[in-house]
């Protein structure tokens, strides 16, 4: 049993899956994609038959490369991994590290799924999966994809802790690009398992993943701010923009909230615009009458503008140690 990582950074105890469930799943999708393909060409022979040899063949070629190629992957990206046949057989599409798989992924399994699946009827694939510790054909290891098994009774679903309130959405702006995903693995099952371990044990454990962290990204921790506490901040960043990606960044995205947790406390929404619902005071020329309304009718007397009391001095807020990064 693999401990595998999902993209809601928590620890599910799936097992990879094999060479059978994988082949019945391929075969479920190769049926339904060769029956589409015969009668699409069916279809396009009757409609191409006034045409020359060379016109039929490119057409034939181009509807073999659409619908064998271009629709599983078109189906796998945007169904996140699940396909008709691994549906049926309770399998997904994952990460090396248990996030959701993206385009690219999705590319490189469908391309060398042409010449392991289809060049060659699945000799290749067959070999690789039984070779493969976790059951993973060519196209999964050059892609960085791995076919678990979803319906399989595992381990209980282990949270990962959330990061402290006034860490949450503070490194918005941190590179995460050079971060491999066996770091990220590496994190997310320290975070899920940090309470089970020795204090001395974990706080080691803590600040070795916080340096190696540091090291990919460039940006040092805040200042006194624990190693875990950082972590755990650094995961939560990455699961809100795995999570803006996966579903659309929009008004209601979690890069938005962050956006407005960020805003320092009593801040109005905007600077220099009144807040919603509040009265505008009309301006009163300097001979003190009323302006003049357009229409010709009466304008009534503005009542006199007072200024507004000072308000309170707000008291400064406790020192926490953090410094955000540059």
């Amino acid at each position: 049993m693999s401990d595998l990582v999902t993209g809601d950074a928590v620890v599910l105890g799936l097992r990879p899956a094999r060479l059978p469930s994988r082949a019945l799943a391929i075969f479920l999708d190769l049926l339904v994609y060769l029956t589409g393909y015969l009668i699409i060409s069916i279809g396009l022979t009757i409609a191409t038959a006034s045409l020359d040899v060379a016109a039929q063949a490119a057409v034939s070629v181009a509807s073999f490369v659409l619908v064998l190629v271009g629709v599983p992957i078109a189906v796998e990206t945007l169904s996140h991994g699940r396909s008709l046949g691994k549906l049926a057989c309770g399998l997904r599409v994952v990460r090396d590290d248990g996030g959701p798989i993206r385009f690219r992924h999705v590319l490189v399994r469908g391309a060398m799924g042409v010449v392991e699946l289809l060049g060659t009827f699945g000799a290749v694939a067959c070999i690789a999966s039984l070779v493969s510790a976790r059951g993973r054909r060519l196209g999964d290891v050059f892609a960085g994809a791995l076919v678990v098994r979803e319906r399989s009774a595992g381990a209980p679903v282990m949270p990962m802790p959330p990061p402290p309130p006034w860490l949450a959405g503070r490194f918005s702006g941190l590179d995460l690009s050079a971060v491999p995903d066996g770091l990220w693995l590496a994190i997310r099952q320290y975070l899920t398992r940090m309470n089970q371990l020795d204090p001395q044990v974990s706080a080691a454990m803590a600040a070795k993943l916080a340096d190696d962290l540091v090291a990919r990204t460039g940006t040092p921790p805040p200042v006194g701010v624990p190693a875990a506490a950082f972590l755990m901040a650094v995961v939560h960043e990455r699961q809100t923009r795995d999570a803006a990606r996966a579903f659309g960044a929009g008004p209601g995205a979690p890069g938005a909230v962050a956006g407005l947790r960020r805003m320092p406390p009593g801040m109005p929404p905007a600077w220099g615009h009144p807040a919603p619902g509040a009265s505008v005071p009309q301006a009163v020329p300097h001979s003190g009458q009323p302006a003049p309304v357009p229409g010709g009718a009466p304008a009534v007397p503005a009542a006199p503008v007072v200024a507004p009391a000072p308000a309170a001095p707000v008291p400064p807020r406790p020192a926490t140690g953090f410094a955000p990064p540059a």
